[in-house]
């Protein structure tokens, strides 16, 4: 477990731009639109219940929302991202996240965790599901598999009172109603085919509605068709 103190090391936002190049023959190079690419911000940012000040989503079916307005990611997974992707660039920011945290990682933050941060409080709504975009970013065509997998996934928070953050604020925690349910059991929970604990995570009350009505689904035996999310059109012909 880290045992690093928990605060926020970067902050980081970023708005949708145009990726990619016209007429590239390699999926990996085609057009795209994304907001994968966030820059570090000093200074207090605002946050609101959907997110940080200046920061976007290019795909509002799937990303942002009061359930998804921060996503954080362990510094503590940089070392060995570098290492999978033989990419020494790998870094903060690099998987689209807002706060680069230190002392805490997916084995030891849970579901309905609520923080105080700043002049904010927020609260562990639910892990990341990785897709195909940081992919796509990385030029690694299994990278969220990989995510997935090794349950290196990051998590997102809910803003229950908003106010101003900036790196180097400590994530205090004030709460933990849920102390069995880790990110990391959920992801397992999600991905590994458990159904009894898939059925009881879906019970939760403070999961992310989403994620509460594909477990109950996965519970029941109804798996979707990841493949969407995971590949994308990344392996298009």
């Amino acid at each position: 477990m880290d045992t690093e103190p928990r605060r926020i090391l970067s902050l980081h936002v970023g708005l949708p731009r145009e990726l990619g190049t016209t007429g590239a023959v390699d999926p990996l190079e085609r057009p795209w639109t994304s907001a994968i690419h966030k820059e570090p911000v000093e200074g207090r940012v605002w946050l609101s219940r959907t997110g940080l000040a200046g920061d976007g989503q290019a795909d509002l079916r799937v990303h942002g929302g009061v359930e998804k307005a921060v996503l954080a990611y362990p510094a503590s997974h940089h070392a060995f991202w570098r290492a999978q992707l033989a990419r020494e660039d790998v870094g903060p920011g690099a998987f689209g996240e807002n706060w680069v945290v230190s002392g805490g990682a997916e084995d030891s933050v849970c579901i309905g965790d609520v923080l105080r941060v700043g002049g904010a409080r927020v609260q562990v709504s639910q892990p990341r599901q990785p897709c195909w975009k940081p992919a796509r970013r990385w030029r690694h065509k299994e990278l969220a598999l990989l995510l997935q997998r090794t349950g290196r996934t990051g998590w997102y928070y809910r803003v229950l009172e908003e106010g101003e953050v900036q790196t180097g604020d400590a994530l205090e925690r004030v709460e933990r109603p849920f102390p069995a349910f880790t990110v990391a059991f959920a992801n397992r929970a999600m991905h590994e085919h458990r159904r009894e604990d898939a059925a009881a995570l879906a019970e939760c009350p403070l999961l992310a509605p989403g994620w509460r009505e594909s477990l109950r689904r996965r519970a029941q035996g109804t798996r979707g068709d990841d493949q969407p999310r995971l590949v994308g059109p990344n392996h298009e012909g």
